[in-house]
């Protein structure tokens, strides 16, 4: 019998019991007593329409963006982790369009002939630049494995493992870079 108050309906309930009958049975005089007039204008699709259509855009209040908010990390952590599987993809696809337009430019000796020309501090940084964007996409992808089974979705586990995905990316990046 209170089921009706657990769902917030008594209100409701009483206006319908009490409410007069002519109001309930009568749609016309419901809806014509319950809405207000407005008056609209049709106006023909064409070039009048769309300066209408855009003056009324203008006035419109724009949204916040997301300039306005303090970084934080796990917004950075997303857009990150989004820009490193892009970069990787069209790297990957990139080098493999390549080989299958020029084989005899992309195959593996030409590679590594054309690598080992070049000085110390350009492999190490090439290296580096290959490895920091693999190793964060790697490390934050388990991170949001771990998300995916249900664990570290509070906001002090999603910084603590932000956090650590950052630290891991670092050495293993420079791990990767140093290996010979």
């Amino acid at each position: 019998m209170l089921s009706h108050k657990a769902l917030g309906l008594s209100t409701a309930l009483r206006q319908a019991a009490f409410a007069p009958r002519t109001l309930r049975n009568n749609a016309l005089l419901r809806n014509t007593i319950a809405r207000r007039s407005v008056q609209t204008k049709t106006i023909p699709a064409g070039p009048a329409a769309d300066a209408i259509l855009n003056q009324q855009r203008i006035k419109r209040p724009s949204s916040p963006h997301f300039t306005i908010y303090q970084p934080q990390l796990t917004w950075i952590g997303s857009i990150a982790n989004r820009v490193t599987g892009v970069g990787l993809s069209v790297l990957l696809y990139g080098f493999s369009i390549a080989y299958l337009v020029a084989p005899g430019t992309f195959d593996s000796t030409h590679v590594i002939e054309v690598v080992r020309d070049l000085p110390e501090a350009v492999k190490y940084a090439g290296k580096f630049i290959l490895a920091a964007p693999f190793s964060f996409h790697a490390i934050n992808g388990l991170r949001h494995l771990a998300w995916d089974t249900g664990h570290f979705l509070t906001v002090k586990g999603a910084y603590v493992t932000g956090y650590l995905v950052l630290g891991a990316t670092a050495v293993s990046s420079v791990a990767l870079t140093l290996i010979k």
